[in-house]
């Protein structure tokens, strides 16, 4: 990176760095982690030296500390797979309920901003589309940083809201689906595409806030894949140019799990895992009311405090996922 000539090509050293962050993101938590064993070790000798309870306590307090930051860093271990350590694409869709799915697909949207915010990840909303009355109907957002597929990809699944409606006169009690889905954002893969025979392009105007510019000039791009059907879109602010580009470095991603998933039956399960946006395909309950509690329902872990969860303390439940996945691998 030293080197003079280094950001003559802006998009290879962009790759570069990004490697390099992964790579820090896997080295420095060893690393960190071998300093404060040693740390540890030499404050439990000089307390045992002194014969002193309070540095013994503080001792055994560190080490109760230090053990958990080792399963975190034993479970990064599991994140090897070839695309784990990269970036990716986040999906929400709403499901079937109208303005309350809707409103539920925006819930989760914060929730999923709140937990790109605590661990350092950007997120750029790349497709919005709102709902008829609040909420969303779908998003999908770009996420950058050190192992944001790997993490995220444990969320991939129909999430359920139980909750008294705040759309209903009534105050009933009402239950909500949405869908999160993700995708690695890959670089370098051989899918061979006739972006002039087999793509149909087309630019609209985009929707939402965004000024004159947005609403004016038709600056969004849609990709249509007409062997298999598969679209995706873009809009933003930017050009019309910027959008195509994202547009089409999203669909080589959705081509290339496409291939993946006819080639690999486990990788067709898991994708297809999600199944419909509906009842009995959850992989999370969110429950507000008669009671307060969030159950995954692939791990059976329970977390009481809801508010904390819909905040972004959404690792505990990857964790858990990822440890689940550990113990498949060792049967």
């Amino acid at each position: 990176m030293s080197a003079p000539n280094f950001w003559d090509n802006p998009e290879a050293a962009q790759k570069v760095v990004a490697r390099l962050k992964t790579l820090k993101a896997t080295v420095e938590p060893v690393v960190g982690l071998l300093r404060k064993i040693e740390d540890l070790q030499a404050l439990h000798e000089l307390g045992a030296e002194a014969d002193d309870e309070a540095t013994l306590r503080e001792a055994a307090e560190e080490a109760e500390a230090l053990s958990a930051e080792l399963e975190r860093v034993e479970l990064r271990t599991l994140l090897s797979g070839p695309n784990d350590g990269g970036n990716c694409y986040l999906s929400i869709h709403a499901g079937a309920g109208g303005t309350e799915s809707c409103d539920w697909a925006e819930m989760l949207l914060r929730m999923y901003l709140r937990y790109f915010e605590r661990n350092d990840y950007q997120a750029d909303q790349i497709d919005r589309l709102d709902g008829e009355e609040a909420g969303i109907r779908s998003v999908t957002l770009h996420v950058k940083g050190a192992y944001a597929y790997g993490y995220l990809s444990c969320e991939r699944g129909v999430h359920r809201l139980v909750r008294i409606s705040p759309f209903d006169a009534s105050k009933r009690r009402h239950t909500s689906f949405a869908s999160v889905d993700v995708l690695p954002e890959l670089e370098e893969i051989e899918i061979e595409i006739d972006w002039e025979k087999d793509v149909r392009d087309e630019a609209f105007r985009a929707g939402g806030a965004g000024g004159q510019h947005v609403n004016k000039v038709s600056s969004a791009v849609r990709l249509t894949y007409l062997p298999t059907g598969i679209v995706v879109q873009c809009q933003n602010e930017r050009s019309q140019h910027q959008n195509r580009a994202q547009a089409r470095k999203m669909l080589i991603a959705r081509l290339y799990q496409h291939e993946q998933a006819k080639r690999d039956a486990e990788l067709a399960k898991m994708y297809g895992a999600k199944g419909e946006i509906a009842f009995g395909y959850q992989i999370r309950s969110y429950v507000l009311y008669p009671y307060q509690l969030v159950r995954d329902e692939r791990t059976d872990l329970k977390v009481g405090n809801t508010q904390a969860v819909l905040d972004g303390n959404v690792q505990p439940f990857i964790d858990a996922a990822l440890r689940q996945r550990l113990q498949k691998q060792a049967q």
